[in-house]
């Protein structure tokens, strides 16, 4: 039997494979998914060049252009859940990261359209946990709606990711916007 030698570069490589396969993967969180997601999507190679041939495409918004009609796409999608919410209690919408945080916003969004789905007067702002919970296993129950967001993830923090959010909310204005 014949052995590679250590230094032989295709036995490191043999060794390496090795390890990353016995090596068992935890769960991610949707949450951490898109975090990890943002940081690969953060340093682009070049400015409007795919990052491979396959369907990761990293683009960077150089054109003002662009990043005027991504920032209105953006208010447009905040107005349109003002609209919707501003007779709920407890909601003010004034971006997508602090003004979800407590799952008010959520519930809200989903009772303006499902309001036989649950009690929203039942709700508490300090009752993230569960109003989070609700939000997400309701929109998912009663709209088809994937929970795209964490419990946890979103019960941790006090200032949640924009982008995470904005992805939900999009989600929810998709399979809405022609109600109503």
């Amino acid at each position: 039997c014949v052995f590679p030698k250590p230094w032989d570069r295709s036995w490191t490589v043999v060794i390496f494979e090795a390890a990353l396969i016995s090596t068992p993967k935890k769960p991610i969180s949707p949450f951490a998914k898109f975090r990890q997601l943002d940081r690969q999507n953060s340093a682009p190679k070049s400015p409007s060049t795919p990052k491979s041939a396959g369907k990761d495409f990293q683009f960077k918004f150089t054109d003002p252009v662009v990043q005027n009609n991504a920032a209105l796409i953006k208010e447009r999608l905040l107005a349109w859940c003002r609209a919707k919410t501003k007779e709920y209690e407890n909601v003010q919408l004034d971006n997508f990261s602090t003004s979800w945080n407590n799952g008010l916003a959520f519930c809200a969004l989903l009772h303006h359209f499902r309001p036989d789905a649950f009690d929203y007067h039942s709700l508490r702002k300090e009752e993230r946990r569960k109003n989070f919970e609700l939000a997400f296993t309701k929109a998912d129950e009663v709209a088809g709606i994937a929970p795209l967001l964490d419990v946890e993830d979103m019960v941790i923090m006090q200032k949640p990711d924009w982008k995470c959010v904005f992805t939900y909310v999009q989600s929810i204005y998709r399979r809405f916007k022609d109600e109503d």
